[in-house]
């Protein structure tokens, strides 16, 4: 029989052995001494503090049933808990307003007036370019459809009722969501951060009635004007669209328009981008309000904040459609 070949790992030829060389040669040895070792004393102090201080590798174990039950209703808590605190938020609110009414001299109309401007008049451009390019694309893409029925003047019916009635709100509010609704869960997250909130409670200022009320009256107003703004844009793209894919020139898509569309479906819309607008911006003052004292909580908070207020949005949006399938259609 051939006689079995013996293997030894020599290290004292080796001029120099760092930590990191140390790591790799332990790693490679499966964290434990191999049987034949040949090293300099220097060489074995070295391995010796790695082998001592190195992390043991992670075991795979598999959750039992218990343990999954206990997360998910870790889980099921922690969103009681999200719910429970979003309420009180949401009460608050009310009770802020109805202050608000009977002292109106009183309000933060200049935190008001700011925040409008910042959520409404800065989102115009992106939320009209984003708009223009989603006509342009819709309209595209259905005369490519009706063109083969012979459909083509019907190409204003579905633009009108898809970007009036759905389209029109629901995009506006999610580029509002990443937009705005973020922005707001970062000022209030960076205030926790900067402990100007503490200061805010011992100087007795409310937080409801200075941080979340200006921002929720004012993303209520803005909701509906950028709306209305955003389906404009997006009518015309497809109107320009419609021209030039299938010849529907735009003194018919303004005639039809009205004849296709009820109003009702109009006052739907901003009736939904208002509910929308409240609900983004009491997302948003919700996670920042939660934030903890530390940067690694500010951005889980606001990225919390943006995927939580575009999936309330598109849900939100779902039961109006169920709701509300017999207006104007």
């Amino acid at each position: 029989m051939p006689a079995t070949r013996h293997w030894a790992w020599d290290l004292r030829t080796l001029q120099r052995l760092d930590h990191t060389g140390a790591q790799l040669l332990w790693n490679a040895w499966g964290r434990h001494w191999p049987p034949d070792l040949l090293l300099r004393a220097d060489q074995r102090a070295m391995l010796a503090r790695v082998a001592q201080f190195a992390m043991p590798a992670p075991l795979a174990t598999r959750k039992s049933a218990w343990q999954f039950f206990l997360s998910l209703g870790a889980i099921v808590w922690v969103l009681l808990d999200h719910i429970k605190y979003f309420i009180r938020l949401t009460g608050q609110l009310l009770l802020d307003i109805l202050k608000l009414t009977r002292r109106p001299s009183q309000g933060p109309w200049r935190d008001m007036s700011g925040h409008l401007y910042r959520i409404g008049a800065t989102a115009l451009p992106i939320t009209a370019l984003v708009g223009f390019l989603i006509g342009v694309v819709l309209a595209y893409l259905m005369s490519l459809q009706l063109r083969q029925f012979g459909a083509d003047a019907f190409i204003v019916n579905i633009l009108g009722i898809s970007l009036i009635r759905e389209l029109g709100p629901v995009l506006a509010a999610i580029l509002i969501a990443g937009r705005s609704g973020s922005a707001i869960t970062a000022q209030i997250g960076v205030m926790r951060v900067t402990e100007e909130l503490d200061a805010m409670r011992v100087m007795g200022i409310a937080k409801g009635y200075r941080l979340v009320m200006p921002r929720a009256i004012a993303m209520a107003l803005a909701m509906p004007l950028l709306t209305v703004w955003t389906t404009l844009a997006a009518l015309v793209g497809g109107m320009l669209a419609a021209d030039l894919a299938m010849g529907v020139t735009p003194a018919y898509f303004f005639s039809a328009l009205p004849r296709a569309v009820q109003i009702s479906n109009l006052f739907l819309a901003l009736g939904k981008s208002v509910v929308f607008g409240l609900l983004i911006a009491m997302i948003g003052c919700h996670y920042g309000l939660r934030v903890k004292p530390n940067t690694e909580s500010l951005g889980q908070g606001t990225t919390a904040s943006v995927v939580t207020s575009i999936t309330m949005v598109i849900l939100v949006d779902a039961l109006f459609a169920v709701v509300f399938r017999d207006i104007g259609l």
